[in-house]
């Protein structure tokens, strides 16, 4: 007798979206999975694992369920059941679009919503979680360029205000954060609201679960020279997503790619100041722009 293997499913990032909007739309319904069930002549069980992105759901119970949810919007009815088609694929590629919120599946703040523990390697920049408003929009306007209009600039600021959140919501992720020496003394806005961003990011690692790390000028070589990149790492059994951008659009990877992302993360943070020594850096930098 043969014994077929079936292959174990990995809990995607399509099916963790679908599973969760499902979810929310029943919840919006004020159904209960055993009134579900019972209507769909379905397992309870199965239904819940298929919201827990345990089991992979099939485009046919998709389509019941929206049917039964009363949820008719064309083009995001569409989109979902396309995720239900696709949802053993892993990866997305997304084009830039100026506006991460018309992305049809996974963006930012759905990822830093979820994750345990956020992690990050800025080589340029202050990270956009503890960048100052006139930081924000000076570095938007730059990349952006000059066609951009007035209502994206402050479109894009305001998104970038709102996820900053994140560092104050109770029971919110571990935030840890690795930036890079050249950022810190980039000059960006003049010295004046260099070191007001300085001081402010002296500010946010007051609170418990947010650490940062610099990574001096010495360390010449360290697997983060290519650039910058974030690590989501999400609570058992969901497996962590890297992020990386650039001006064509938006890369998200699941493991097993994401796997090289985390050694590389816990690369560059072994090579980094400690938190006090970290400190200590940020406050001479800013002392130096009185």
């Amino acid at each position: 007798m043969v014994v077929t293997q079936h292959r174990p499913f990995i809990r995607t990032l399509r099916a963790q979206w679908l599973g969760q909007r499902l979810r929310d739309l029943r919840e919006q319904r004020g159904m209960s999975l055993e009134l579900v069930a019972e209507h769909l002549n379905r397992d309870r069980s199965a239904l819940g694992r298929y919201e827990r992105a345990e089991w992979p759901i099939q485009r046919h119970d998709v389509l019941a369920l929206l049917d039964l949810y009363g949820f008719h919007r064309a083009t995001e009815r569409a989109q979902l059941l396309t995720l239900a088609e696709e949802i053993w694929r892993t990866d997305r590629w997304d084009e830039d679009s100026r506006d991460p919120s018309d992305s049809s599946f996974i963006t930012i703040p759905w990822l830093e919503s979820r994750a345990m523990t956020i992690c990050s390697y800025h080589a340029s920049l202050i990270p956009g979680l503890f960048q100052l408003p006139e930081y924000a929009e000076l570095v938007i306007r730059c990349v952006d360029g000059p066609a951009t209009t007035e209502i994206a600039v402050q479109g894009n600021i305001g998104r970038r205000m709102e996820r900053q959140r994140v560092l104050d919501e109770p029971g919110g992720p571990r935030i840890e954060t690795i930036i890079d020496e050249v950022a810190l003394r980039r000059e960006i806005g003049g010295p004046a609201l260099l070191r007001a961003q300085l001081l402010h990011i002296q500010a946010v690692t007051r609170r418990p679960h947010v650490e940062v790390r610099v990574l001096p000028c010495r360390v010449s070589l360290h697997p983060g020279i290519d650039g910058s990149f974030w690590l989501f790492r999400m609570p058992k059994p969901y497996p962590a997503v890297a992020y990386q951008e650039n001006l064509a659009g938006h890369m998200y990877l699941e493991s097993p790619k994401s796997d090289r992302f985390s050694d590389a993360y816990d690369r560059v943070r072994e090579a980094a100041l400690d938190p006090r020594e970290s400190a200590e850096m940020i406050t001479t930098i800013a002392e130096e722009l009185s």
